[in-house]
């Protein structure tokens, strides 16, 4: 997605956006290059096609015999007439991320060049980075239905890119200085886990602001109470939205890790706990939908276990660190539902009347609510 708003209902055709069009962009890109590099030509501008739900991303190509960089990628915070997925997008925080990921480890991150914090460019703010070649598990449809790269790869093709990708995870918790990540807490009191679950009350409240309370949300926060951590363990960078659909891989071998908008300064099993429940979240609506998916693929035991390997951390509390997931994708979930009542694609939620059945994968966070789902 762009962020977590990447997953959304894998039946209907993909949901608006923005209402940004492209060409215009292209054009107001190209008056802001000319003042960075004169005389620099922008050429091939796309948008991504299966891929991002939350703030934006333009694929172009500068002509300029003056920087070896020549495929760009562009990400510009969302479109405040869009109904956004989050009440703000921190475009500078979002750039220095990226730059300290590359000092500091050896995960694959786009090469970030210009960062462009006046909104009167492009009407928002935004950076310009490296664009990497590959391809990327969709989204929309998902990755675990017939018919796209992934789901037809071999399974010896699907371990490979498991193995790499839960070893990314590993290398960015182990390798990045915890003290660097420090700038990212949220601000508040108690611990760093504490923070960024208050953080997370805090997006529900103004999720819900003016809809009516999402029953299953409050239910699922206060069972959080009841699992916490006695022990919530080290806090490290997190990349925040952990998850294949946000990497660019070469073959199978990762190129690029993409959408550090949700980076976090938070405990290992935050990140982890994402990346499990959002293969779940996939994986369980492509069962819904009839088909098999990819039930070997991804598996929590699988993944803790390897990432214990790695890192000599043995994963803990993964009950309570799914069902974090699950919560925090509830409510953007719930959101999303929102913005496509916002363009008239489906009821308003007052329409609706049942805020809990805005949300996709709502069986399943009952079930965790109620232990019952591993």
């Amino acid at each position: 997605m762009s962020g977590a708003g990447g997953a959304v209902t894998a039946t209907v055709p993909r949901p608006r956006t923005s209402t940004r069009e492209p060409g215009e962009l292209g054009r107001r890109l190209a008056v802001w290059l000319d003042t960075r590099l004169p005389g620099a030509r922008v050429s091939n501008i796309s948008v991504p096609a299966s891929n991002g739900m939350s703030s934006e991303t333009l694929l172009f190509d500068i002509d300029h015999p003056d920087t070896p960089l020549r495929a760009c990628a562009l990400r510009l915070a969302a479109d405040p007439a869009a109904h956004t997925v989050f009440p703000s997008y921190d475009m500078p925080r979002q750039h220095r991320v990226m730059s300290l990921v590359a000092r500091h480890t050896d995960v694959p991150v786009p090469r970030v060049q210009w960062l462009e914090e006046d909104p009167e460019p492009l009407g928002a703010p935004f950076f310009v980075m490296a664009r990497a070649e590959g391809r990327v598990p969709p989204d929309v449809m998902p990755y675990t239905y017939e018919g796209n790269w992934l789901h037809d790869a071999t399974d010896a093709e699907r371990a490979a890119l498991q193995e790499a990708s839960i070893g990314l995870l590993a290398r960015l918790h182990d390798q990045f200085p915890a003290a660097e990540a420090r700038f990212l807490l949220p601000e508040g009191e108690g611990s760093a886990l504490r923070r960024h679950v208050d953080a997370q009350r805090a997006y529900y409240a103004w999720v819900v602001d003016g809809i009516a309370p999402s029953p299953l949300i409050e239910r699922a926060f206060a069972r959080l109470e009841e699992l916490w951590p006695q022990d919530e363990g080290p806090a490290v960078l997190n990349w925040g939205d952990a998850r294949i659909g946000n990497v660019v891989y070469d073959g199978f071998t990762p190129v690029a890790v993409l959408d550090w908008e949700m980076a976090a300064c938070a405990p290992r099993e935050v990140d982890l706990g994402w990346t499990v429940y959002l293969h779940r979240f996939f994986q369980d609506l492509t069962v819904g939908f009839g088909q098999r998916g990819l039930p070997d693929f991804l598996r929590r035991e699988d993944l803790e276990c390897r990432y214990a390997e790695l890192t000599g951390h043995t994963p803990r509390d993964m009950e309570f660190h799914t069902l974090y997931a699950a919560l925090r994708h509830a409510m953007v979930m719930l959101r999303i539902a929102c913005r496509q009542a916002h363009f008239g694609e489906s009821a308003s939620p007052a329409v609706a009347g049942d805020t809990d059945g805005l949300i996709l994968h709502h069986a399943s966070l009952a079930a965790m609510v109620q232990g019952t789902y591993w």
